[in-house]
C-alpha cells in the first residue's frame, strides 16, 4: 500500500490515512512518500519511496530491529523541535500557556544503565512493538565501560537460562543484577564474579558476591549504591539537572529535597544550604545519609524514609522551608503537589521524566499561586520518545 506519512506522533510513529483510518508506522517521516504493510493501525515500513529532507542514516546496525531507539533516522534539528513538542503539547492540553526552553543535549558519553533481556543464549532489547529480542553485539548508546553487556547477559543466560540483567557502570566497576524468568541456582552465578571482573553481583536485588562497594562520585560526595536504587540515565544528565536545581535555588538557606533518591540534588544542595531529604526507598536514603557522614564541608541534612505517594509533606510541614526539589517517579506526585500548592514555600522546582504527569501537577501549582517561570528539556534518553523537564515555579 502507497500512503503519504502526515505527521509524527508521540511515540515516533508516522501516522498516516489508509482507508479513512489512522495507520501508525514507525521509522517514517512527516512529508514521506512510502509503502507500507498494514493491519488494522499498526504499519510496517517496507519502502521509502521518496524520502523527507529531515531523514538521516542511522549510526547502528541494530536500528528498525531493536526497539531501544526510535528517532535515530531524524536530524537534530528536527529531533530537537519533536521533543520540545512532546513538552508543548502536554502542557497544552493542560491548559498551561508557557515558554518552552530550548533542548538541551545530556547524552554526553552514553547512558550508564541498562537493562538487557535474555531469551535463549540471545541478550538484547525487544523490538518495536514486538516479542522478538534482537541479540546485540554491542549498543552504542550505552557508555563504553558497558560495552560487553551482551555478552556478560549471554554468559549470565547460559548460567541460569532466560530472564533480565540490569547493569550499571560505576567509578569502581560495572554492577550487575539479575532477575531470573524461572528460579535459579546462586552457585551457578558465582563462577561468573571473578572471571567477568564485577564489582558486585545481585540476584534480584540481594547481593551474592562483591569485590568493590559500586560507587558514584555525585558533587563533593562518594556515594555507594544500592541494588536497584535509582539513577539518572546518563552522567551528564545528573550534573545537568543538579545545575539548574542549584542554580534556581541560590540563595535558599533551608530546603527540601522530595522523592531524593541517593542524593544527586541533596548532595549538590547541601555544600550551601541544609536539607530535608525523603524518599521511601529505605536503603537509598541511607546511601545519602552515609555519603553525608563522610563527606567534609556539607550542611546537615536529614534524610528520611517517608512514603511521599501515601503521606505527602503537609502544608504546615512544607512552610518552613524556602525552598523546594521534587523528582517522582514516572506517576508524578499529584498528591504532595496539592499540599505544595497550599504551602508558603517561596520557590519550587519540579524535575519530571514524564510530561504529561508535569503538566497535571503543574497545574496543581500554578493554580495554588505558583508562576511557572522557566521550563527546560533535557535529552538523556537519546534517540526515543522520552523527555526530562526541569520546571521552576515562584510565588
Amino acid at each position: 500500500m502507497l500512503t503519504t506519512i502526515q505527521s509524527l506522533g508521540q511515540r515516533g510513529e508516522g501516522i498516516a490515512e489508509a482507508d479513512g483510518k489512522r495507520v501508525y508506522v514507525p521509522f517514517t517521516l512527516p512529508g514521506e512518500r512510502v509503502e507500507i504493510a498494514a493491519e488494522g493501525e499498526r504499519g510496517r515500513l517496507v519502502e521509502v519511496i521518496e524520502a523527507s529532507p529531515d531523514r538521516i542514516a542511522p549510526f547502528c546496525p541494530h536500528f528498525t530491529r531493536c526497539g531501544g531507539c526510535q528517532l535515530q533516522h531524524l536530524a537534530p534539528q528536527a529531533y530537537a523541535a519533536f521533543k520540545r513538542d512532546l513538552v508543548a503539547t502536554a502542557l497544552g492540553r493542560a491548559g498551561i500557556a508557557t515558554e518552552v526552553g530550548a533542548l538541551v543535549d545530556a547524552r554526553g558519553n552514553g547512558r550508564r544503565r541498562t537493562t538487557l533481556h535474555m531469551r535463549g543464549r540471545a541478550a538484547g532489547f525487544m523490538g518495536f512493538h514486538s516479542h522478538d529480542l534482537e541479540n546485540l553485539d554491542r549498543c552504542p548508546i550505552l557508555v563504553p565501560a558497558l560495552a560487553k553487556a551482551p555478552d556478560i547477559a549471554r554468559a549470565v543466560q547460559a548460567a541460569i537460562g532466560d530472564g533480565d540483567v540490569s547493569f550499571t557502570a560505576t567509578l569502581t566497576g560495572i554492577d550487575v543484577d539479575v532477575k531470573p524468568k524461572h528460579r535459579a541456582r546462586p552457585e551457578r552465578l558465582s563462577p561468573l564474579f571473578t572471571h567477568l571482573g564485577l564489582a558486585r553481583l545481585s540476584l534480584e536485588g540481594e547481593t551474592l558476591l562483591m569485590a568493590r562497594p559500586p560507587l558514584l562520585k555525585v558533587g563533593a560526595a562518594t556515594v555507594e549504591i544500592p541494588t536497584q536504587g535509582f539513577l539518572q540515565a546518563t552522567e551528564a544528565a545528573e550534573d545537568i539537572l543538579a545545575q539548574l536545581v542549584t542554580s534556581a535555588l541560590v540563595g535558599t538557606k533551608l530546603i527540601a529535597d522530595l522523592f531524593c533518591g541517593v542524593g544527586p540534588f541533596a548532595l549538590r544542595l547541601a555544600e550551601g544550604a541544609r536539607l530535608y531529604a525523603a524518599d521511601s526507598d529505605g536503603d537509598a536514603v541511607a546511601a545519602l545519609a552515609k555519603a553525608v557522614r563522610n563527606t567534609r564541608g556539607l550542611k546537615a541534612v536529614e534524610a528520611v524514609r517517608r512514603d511521599l505517594f501515601r503521606e505527602p509533606l503537609s502544608a504546615m510541614e512544607l512552610n518552613r522551608f524556602d525552598g523546594l526539589v521534587f523528582d517522582p517517579p514516572r506517576a508524578g506526585a499529584e498528591a504532595q503537589a496539592r499540599d505544595i500548592a497550599k504551602s508558603k514555600v517561596p520557590v519550587v522546582v519540579a524535575v519530571s521524566c514524564e510530561p504529561r504527569t508535569f503538566a497535571r501537577d503543574a497545574k496543581i501549582l500554578i493554580e495554588g499561586g505558583y508562576r511557572l517561570e522557566s521550563l527546560t528539556p533535557v535529552d538523556q534518553f537519546a534517540f526515543s520518545t522520552h523527555v526530562e523537564l526541569v520546571g521552576v515555579f515562584r510565588r
